[in-house]
Protein backbone atom coordinates (compact mmCIF):
# COMPACT_ATOMS: atom_id res chain seq x y z
CA UNK A 1 0.00 0.00 0.00
CA UNK A 2 1.54 3.37 -0.93
CA UNK A 3 1.90 5.77 1.96
CA UNK A 4 0.75 8.80 0.00
CA UNK A 5 -0.30 10.02 -3.37
CA UNK A 6 2.36 12.48 -4.55
CA UNK A 7 2.09 14.77 -7.56
CA UNK A 8 5.30 14.01 -9.51
CA UNK A 9 5.16 17.37 -11.26
CA UNK A 10 5.38 19.27 -7.98
CA UNK A 11 8.91 20.15 -6.92
CA UNK A 12 9.72 19.49 -3.28
CA UNK A 13 10.06 22.57 -1.12
CA UNK A 14 13.42 23.19 0.60
CA UNK A 15 11.89 22.29 3.96
CA UNK A 16 10.52 19.02 2.58
CA UNK A 17 13.87 18.14 1.04
CA UNK A 18 15.67 18.88 4.30
CA UNK A 19 13.23 16.80 6.28
CA UNK A 20 13.53 13.87 3.89
CA UNK A 21 17.25 13.81 4.66
CA UNK A 22 16.45 13.84 8.38
CA UNK A 23 14.20 10.78 8.30
CA UNK A 24 16.84 8.68 9.93
CA UNK A 25 16.99 5.63 12.16
CA UNK A 26 16.01 7.70 15.18
CA UNK A 27 12.76 8.69 13.47
CA UNK A 28 11.98 5.07 12.65
CA UNK A 29 12.86 3.95 16.17
CA UNK A 30 10.55 6.58 17.67
CA UNK A 31 7.77 5.62 15.27
CA UNK A 32 8.05 1.97 16.31
CA UNK A 33 8.09 2.92 19.99
CA UNK A 34 4.81 4.83 19.59
CA UNK A 35 3.32 1.84 17.78
CA UNK A 36 4.42 -0.52 20.56
CA UNK A 37 3.32 1.70 23.43
CA UNK A 38 0.24 3.14 21.67
CA UNK A 39 1.02 6.31 23.61
CA UNK A 40 3.39 9.14 22.68
CA UNK A 41 4.40 10.04 26.25
CA UNK A 42 5.31 6.46 27.15
CA UNK A 43 7.22 6.08 23.87
CA UNK A 44 9.20 9.26 24.60
CA UNK A 45 10.05 8.00 28.10
CA UNK A 46 11.12 4.63 26.70
CA UNK A 47 13.48 6.26 24.18
CA UNK A 48 14.70 8.95 26.55
CA UNK A 49 13.61 11.91 24.39
CA UNK A 50 11.35 14.81 25.33
CA UNK A 51 7.72 14.16 24.39
CA UNK A 52 7.52 17.54 22.64
CA UNK A 53 10.46 16.59 20.39
CA UNK A 54 8.86 13.24 19.53
CA UNK A 55 5.54 14.89 18.75
CA UNK A 56 7.16 17.49 16.50
CA UNK A 57 9.16 14.80 14.69
CA UNK A 58 6.04 12.77 13.89
CA UNK A 59 4.00 15.82 12.90
CA UNK A 60 6.74 17.05 10.58
CA UNK A 61 7.07 13.59 9.06
CA UNK A 62 3.35 13.39 8.29
CA UNK A 63 3.24 16.94 6.92
CA UNK A 64 6.27 16.55 4.64
CA UNK A 65 5.17 13.26 3.12
CA UNK A 66 1.45 13.89 3.01
CA UNK A 67 0.47 10.95 5.21
CA UNK A 68 -1.47 10.43 8.40
CA UNK A 69 0.27 7.71 10.37
CA UNK A 70 -1.76 7.84 13.59
CA UNK A 71 -5.26 8.46 14.80
CA UNK A 72 -4.94 10.72 17.85
CA UNK A 73 -7.30 9.29 20.45
CA UNK A 74 -8.24 10.51 23.92
CA UNK A 75 -6.22 7.76 25.60
CA UNK A 76 -3.50 7.08 23.08
CA UNK A 77 -2.63 6.66 19.42
CA UNK A 78 -3.74 4.07 16.86
CA UNK A 79 -2.21 3.34 13.47
CA UNK A 80 -3.89 4.27 10.21
CA UNK A 81 -3.54 1.92 7.19
CA UNK A 82 -0.57 4.03 6.02
CA UNK A 83 0.98 3.68 9.45
CA UNK A 84 0.54 -0.10 9.33
CA UNK A 85 2.36 -0.20 6.00
CA UNK A 86 5.22 1.94 7.34
CA UNK A 87 5.51 -0.12 10.52
CA UNK A 88 6.42 -3.25 8.58
CA UNK A 89 9.04 -1.43 6.52
CA UNK A 90 10.46 0.32 9.59
CA UNK A 91 10.93 -2.97 11.45
CA UNK A 92 12.62 -4.56 8.43
CA UNK A 93 14.91 -1.55 8.06
CA UNK A 94 16.04 -1.60 11.70
CA UNK A 95 16.57 -5.36 11.55
CA UNK A 96 18.82 -4.95 8.52
CA UNK A 97 20.72 -2.16 10.25
CA UNK A 98 21.39 -4.45 13.22
CA UNK A 99 22.83 -7.02 10.82
CA UNK A 100 25.31 -4.56 9.28
CA UNK A 101 26.22 -2.71 12.51
CA UNK A 102 29.54 -4.63 12.71
CA UNK A 103 30.37 -4.07 9.02
CA UNK A 104 30.23 -0.27 8.67
CA UNK A 105 31.29 2.54 10.95
CA UNK A 106 31.49 6.35 10.82
CA UNK A 107 34.25 8.17 12.67
CA UNK A 108 36.22 11.39 12.78
CA UNK A 109 38.63 11.95 9.92
CA UNK A 110 41.39 12.36 12.50
CA UNK A 111 40.87 8.83 13.84
CA UNK A 112 43.44 6.20 12.94
CA UNK A 113 41.59 3.78 10.64
CA UNK A 114 44.54 1.35 10.68
CA UNK A 115 43.81 -1.60 8.38
CA UNK A 116 40.24 -0.52 7.67
CA UNK A 117 39.18 0.85 4.29
CA UNK A 118 38.09 4.48 4.60
CA UNK A 119 35.85 6.64 2.39
CA UNK A 120 35.19 10.40 2.74
CA UNK A 121 31.73 10.95 4.18
CA UNK A 122 30.72 14.45 5.18
CA UNK A 123 31.62 17.53 7.18
CA UNK A 124 29.83 18.59 10.32
CA UNK A 125 30.23 21.48 12.73
CA UNK A 126 30.13 21.35 16.50
CA UNK A 127 27.68 23.57 18.38
CA UNK A 128 27.43 24.48 22.04
CA UNK A 129 23.96 23.51 23.23
CA UNK A 130 22.40 25.47 26.07
CA UNK A 131 19.10 26.60 27.52
CA UNK A 132 17.70 29.77 26.00
CA UNK A 133 18.08 31.53 29.36
CA UNK A 134 21.80 30.74 29.66
CA UNK A 135 24.16 33.78 29.89
CA UNK A 136 25.87 32.73 26.63
CA UNK A 137 22.65 32.12 24.68
CA UNK A 138 22.78 35.46 22.85
CA UNK A 139 26.18 34.79 21.29
CA UNK A 140 26.54 34.37 17.52
CA UNK A 141 29.62 32.14 17.80
CA UNK A 142 31.69 30.92 20.75
CA UNK A 143 35.30 30.02 21.36
CA UNK A 144 35.48 26.88 23.47
CA UNK A 145 37.49 28.71 26.13
CA UNK A 146 34.50 31.03 26.67
CA UNK A 147 32.47 28.04 27.90
CA UNK A 148 34.96 26.79 30.47
CA UNK A 149 33.61 28.93 33.31
CA UNK A 150 30.34 27.02 33.09
CA UNK A 151 29.29 23.45 33.86
CA UNK A 152 29.49 20.93 31.02
CA UNK A 153 27.70 17.73 30.06
CA UNK A 154 30.21 15.38 28.44
CA UNK A 155 29.73 12.53 26.00
CA UNK A 156 31.15 9.13 26.97
CA UNK A 157 34.84 9.27 27.76
CA UNK A 158 35.93 7.40 24.61
CA UNK A 159 34.13 9.75 22.20
CA UNK A 160 36.25 11.92 19.89
CA UNK A 161 34.27 15.04 20.86
CA UNK A 162 34.88 14.51 24.57
CA UNK A 163 38.59 13.76 24.10
CA UNK A 164 39.08 16.79 21.83
CA UNK A 165 37.30 19.13 24.23
CA UNK A 166 39.38 17.87 27.15
CA UNK A 167 42.54 18.51 25.13
CA UNK A 168 41.36 22.01 24.23
CA UNK A 169 40.71 22.79 27.90
CA UNK A 170 44.18 21.53 28.83
CA UNK A 171 45.74 23.67 26.11
CA UNK A 172 43.94 26.68 27.56
CA UNK A 173 45.31 25.90 31.03
CA UNK A 174 41.86 25.21 32.46
CA UNK A 175 39.85 22.21 33.59
CA UNK A 176 36.36 21.44 32.32
CA UNK A 177 33.67 21.75 34.96
CA UNK A 178 32.21 18.37 34.06
CA UNK A 179 28.90 17.44 35.72
CA UNK A 180 28.31 14.06 34.09
CA UNK A 181 29.19 11.85 31.11
CA UNK A 182 26.28 10.51 29.06
CA UNK A 183 26.14 7.94 26.23
CA UNK A 184 24.69 9.94 23.35
CA UNK A 185 23.48 13.20 21.81
CA UNK A 186 19.89 12.72 23.00
CA UNK A 187 21.10 12.41 26.58
CA UNK A 188 23.27 15.53 26.25
CA UNK A 189 20.25 17.55 25.16
CA UNK A 190 18.09 16.15 27.97
CA UNK A 191 20.69 17.06 30.58
CA UNK A 192 21.04 20.56 29.11
CA UNK A 193 17.27 20.94 29.16
CA UNK A 194 17.34 19.93 32.84
CA UNK A 195 19.73 22.84 33.50
CA UNK A 196 22.71 20.59 34.23
CA UNK A 197 25.14 22.54 32.02
CA UNK A 198 26.33 23.08 28.45
CA UNK A 199 26.73 20.35 25.82
CA UNK A 200 28.90 20.00 22.72
CA UNK A 201 27.40 18.04 19.82
CA UNK A 202 27.34 18.15 15.98
CA UNK A 203 24.95 20.61 14.36
CA UNK A 204 23.26 17.80 12.40
CA UNK A 205 22.58 15.92 15.63
CA UNK A 206 21.07 19.04 17.19
CA UNK A 207 18.71 19.45 14.23
CA UNK A 208 17.46 15.92 14.81
CA UNK A 209 17.27 15.59 18.59
CA UNK A 210 17.51 19.07 20.10
CA UNK A 211 15.68 21.49 17.85
CA UNK A 212 12.28 20.65 19.33
CA UNK A 213 13.42 21.00 22.95
CA UNK A 214 13.54 24.79 23.18
CA UNK A 215 17.34 24.85 23.35
CA UNK A 216 19.86 27.20 21.72
CA UNK A 217 22.79 25.95 19.60
CA UNK A 218 25.74 28.32 19.19
CA UNK A 219 28.38 27.42 16.55
CA UNK A 220 31.86 26.74 17.88
CA UNK A 221 34.44 29.22 16.56
CA UNK A 222 37.49 26.98 17.02
CA UNK A 223 38.96 25.33 13.91
CA UNK A 224 38.60 21.88 15.48
CA UNK A 225 34.85 22.48 15.64
CA UNK A 226 34.64 21.70 11.92
CA UNK A 227 35.09 17.95 11.49
CA UNK A 228 35.66 15.77 8.47
CA UNK A 229 33.96 12.42 8.92
CA UNK A 230 34.74 9.17 7.14
CA UNK A 231 33.09 5.80 6.58
CA UNK A 232 35.18 2.78 7.55
CA UNK A 233 34.71 -0.87 6.60
CA UNK A 234 36.80 -3.98 7.09
CA UNK A 235 36.65 -5.05 3.46
CA UNK A 236 34.37 -3.33 0.94
CA UNK A 237 34.67 -6.20 -1.55
CA UNK A 238 33.36 -8.76 0.92
CA UNK A 239 30.53 -6.77 2.49
CA UNK A 240 27.17 -8.48 2.71
CA UNK A 241 24.60 -7.45 0.11
CA UNK A 242 22.84 -5.30 2.70
CA UNK A 243 26.13 -3.77 3.82
CA UNK A 244 27.08 -2.96 0.24
CA UNK A 245 23.74 -1.23 -0.33
CA UNK A 246 24.19 0.78 2.86
CA UNK A 247 27.72 1.84 1.92
CA UNK A 248 26.59 2.90 -1.57
CA UNK A 249 23.62 4.74 -0.08
CA UNK A 250 25.73 6.68 2.43
CA UNK A 251 28.25 7.68 -0.23
CA UNK A 252 25.50 8.71 -2.66
CA UNK A 253 23.79 10.88 -0.06
CA UNK A 254 27.01 12.74 0.64
CA UNK A 255 27.67 13.19 -3.08
CA UNK A 256 24.20 14.73 -3.48
CA UNK A 257 24.76 17.03 -0.51
CA UNK A 258 28.08 18.23 -1.88
CA UNK A 259 26.54 18.94 -5.28
CA UNK A 260 23.67 20.76 -3.67
CA UNK A 261 26.09 23.01 -1.84
CA UNK A 262 28.01 24.01 -4.96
Amino acid sequence: MPLASVDPSRAATPSETALTRRVDLTTLRLFIAICDEQNLTRAAQREGIAASAVSKRMNDFELAFGVTLFKRLAKGMALTPAGEALLHQARVTLLNVEKIAAEIGICSGEADSRALEAFPYRTDNLVVVMRSDHPLAGSERLAFTETLDFDHIGLHTASSIYLRSQYAATQAGKAMRLRINVPGFDAVCRMVQANMGLGLIPDRAFEVVGAGMGLAAIPLRDEWGRRELKIVVRDAVHLSATGRLMLDHLRAIETDLRRGGM
